[in-house]
């Protein structure tokens, strides 16, 4: 619980086994965090063993994708009456300390966002080379003009935290399954006007491989995808 409101974490895993259990023991540690969530996605077979020796909660999500597993999270959260949800990735990339940066934030606004394209915060060895850090930096400024945002750097960061209401409120809205999933959030929110701000996290490298951000064919694809979500949010909030 932090300032009388408790915390649950969503963690979406599928090839997270070596560092899920540390990323959880992290977040335990904090002694703020009430509820570890880890959303089993078909995930490797060692993934359960290593979450059973943990406080976690475990599910499964039979339906794959990284969209689907986290709306199950979601519900799982909601189920639990938390009052503010995070999600993280537990592959390593992301320090679950820095939930401490994100949390005196949600005092102000309904929704903290993370971002990985600030230099100074992107580690050694971490995943986040010229086109990953430009590609997701332009269309930050994309959605910064269509929307007339604040400012804004990095629209593929998975680490952040949201209240209950503002969950309950984009919920309905939801479409996409898989890897477009985080950015589909970050339009609801842009889009229906709801507070938010964003900002930089510690970019750790990778444990392991990423089945979306180590190809980087499967970066372009997802990074298309974005780029034509821009515009299909604002033409549907221009019909509202």
């Amino acid at each position: 619980m932090w300032n009388n409101k408790t915390i649950a974490v969503v963690l979406p895993t599928y090839n997270e086994h070596l560092s899920i259990a540390e990323c959880i023991t992290r977040f335990e540690a904090l002694g703020i965090v009430d509820h570890v969530i880890v959303v089993n996605n078909n995930a490797h077979p060692d993934t359960s063993p290593a979450v059973a020796a943990t406080g976690a909660i475990e599910v499964f999500e039979a339906e794959q994708g990284y969209g689907a597993a986290i709306q199950r999270g979601l519900d799982e959260a909601l189920a639990l009456g938390v009052d503010l949800i995070s999600i993280c990735e537990p592959d390593g990339t992301f320090d679950p300390e820095d939930l401490l940066k994100l949390l005196p934030y949600t005092k102000d606004v309904e929704v903290v966002f993370g971002s990985r394209t600030i230099q100074e915060f992107i580690l050694s060895g971490a995943n986040m080379g010229t086109f990953l850090k430009w590609g997701n930096w332009a269309v930050a400024k994309i959605v910064e003009v269509l929307f007339n945002t604040i400012y804004l750097s990095d629209v593929g960061c998975t680490f952040r935290i949201m209240s209950r209401s503002v969950v309950e409120q984009i919920q309905p809205n939801f479409e996409r399954k898989g890897s477009a999933f985080g950015f589909e959030m970050m339009l609801h929110v842009i889009s229906q006007r709801i507070s938010f701000v964003q900002l930089p996290l510690n970019y750790n490298p990778r444990v392991g491989k990423s089945s979306v951000t180590g190809s980087t064919w499967k970066t372009f694809v997802l990074g298309m995808e974005m780029f034509s979500m821009c515009f299909t949010y604002r033409a549907r909030r221009s019909r509202i």
